[in-house]
């Protein structure tokens, strides 16, 4: 009797950092659970797909993106003619690897490859933002199994399960990694440590109000990691301020850091409360709302602060943060809060609903 074929996964999840992340921690999951298993992951050109996919190990199969709109308009009635050759190109990709299941996670190719495999093959959702996109609530009508972050996603009969998150985040151990972070990042070996960063693409009102409050935090003693995005730094390199236009080894940058300044996108919160980071978080105030829900339960919980955009200056970081750094205890007791609402175990949890799914 011949052996059975191995499980074939396909994810779902291009674009942005906040789509593509927890779709790989869950490919590594399914990895280190199911090491005969083989992970396809569908991407575009568009977003960071080719960047990121490949160097994680995983193969990279592209399709023509097809954004969605958040709202009704004319982009979504022209979106049949977009996703047709979208679609197309999921199912020979589908046949190619004889995928058992798709798991999908939002963004670009979500949509594309929920209607490919619909009536194919099994498809499993997961839903990161505390309110669900366009994507997922098409792909959620006919999935075997939906599963979300937080409660209040909008999706019907989600089960709770969390974010996905690298084994390198979720087995951190600060304290220590902190000299070896601290010795890559070329920053003080003993002084307070704010990391800021606004996603992968950065964030222009969070650099422009980190440049305003740059002497008064270097004032302070207060040392400075500034992830600020590929259209360049506010502020010129200085003793104990680093700029650097992305973080590769975010673990890294969390182990070097005491608190972070940062937007509130799913994937930020969930690995900043994991790691037990106090955060002021600065939701983006765009779209339908979600970035503040994805923080809300943190703060609510005593892990952070929420700022809003148009109120974020720099005497507003200053007021902010400055007290934090003044008081180790109070940092402390934030960190644990924070740590408190994180989301270890959600790419084990996800992999074995998979399974489940797949009957193997």
């Amino acid at each position: 009797m011949s052996a059975p074929k191995p499980l074939s996964v396909v994810v779902a999840g291009g674009g942005t950092a906040g789509h593509i992340e927890p779709a790989l921690a869950f490919a590594d999951a399914v990895r280190r659970l199911r090491p005969d298993a083989t992970v396809t992951a569908l991407g575009t050109e568009k977003g960071l797909d080719t960047r990121l996919i490949p160097a994680r190990g995983y193969k990279l199969e592209l399709i023509p993106p097809v954004p969605l709109p958040r709202r009704p308009s004319g982009d979504l009635l022209r979106l049949p003619s977009k996703i047709k050759g979208a679609v197309s190109r999921v199912r020979e990709v589908l046949s190619q690897v004889e995928a058992d299941v798709v798991v999908g996670f939002g963004g670009y190719v979500a949509l594309p490859a929920y209607l490919g495999a619909r009536g194919r093959v099994p498809i499993v959702v997961h839903e990161a933002n505390a309110r669900a996109g366009l994507a997922n609530k098409v792909g959620a009508r006919f999935a075997a199994a939906v599963v979300a972050a937080v409660p209040g996603s909008g999706l019907p009969d989600a089960q709770v399960v969390g974010i996905p998150l690298r084994h390198a985040v979720t087995s951190l151990d600060r304290t220590a990694l902190r000299p070896e972070a601290r010795a890559r990042f070329g920053l003080p070996p003993s002084a307070p440590v704010l990391l800021v960063f606004g996603g992968s693409q950065g964030a222009r009102s969070l650099n422009s109000a980190l440049a305003q409050a740059l002497p008064g935090l270097v004032h302070h003693g207060i040392a400075v990691l500034h992830a600020h995005g590929p259209t360049g730094t506010p502020a010129a390199a200085a003793p104990g301020y680093v700029p650097v236009p992305y973080i590769e080894d975010m673990h890294l940058a969390y182990a070097a850091a005491d608190a972070v300044l940062c937007r509130s996108g799913a994937m930020t919160v969930a690995e900043v409360s994991a790691v037990g980071l106090p955060a002021v978080y600065v939701p983006l105030p765009h779209g339908n709302g979600e970035q503040a829900l994805n923080a809300q339960p943190v703060v609510d919980a005593g892990g952070g602060t929420m700022v809003a955009d148009a109120d974020l200056t720099g005497d507003r970081v200053l007021a902010e943060l400055v007290p934090w750094f003044a008081d180790p205890r109070r940092i402390g007791r934030m960190g644990a809060a924070a740590r408190a609402s994180g989301h270890a175990g959600a790419d084990e949890v996800l992999a074995d609903i998979v399974f489940g799914v797949v009957g193997r």
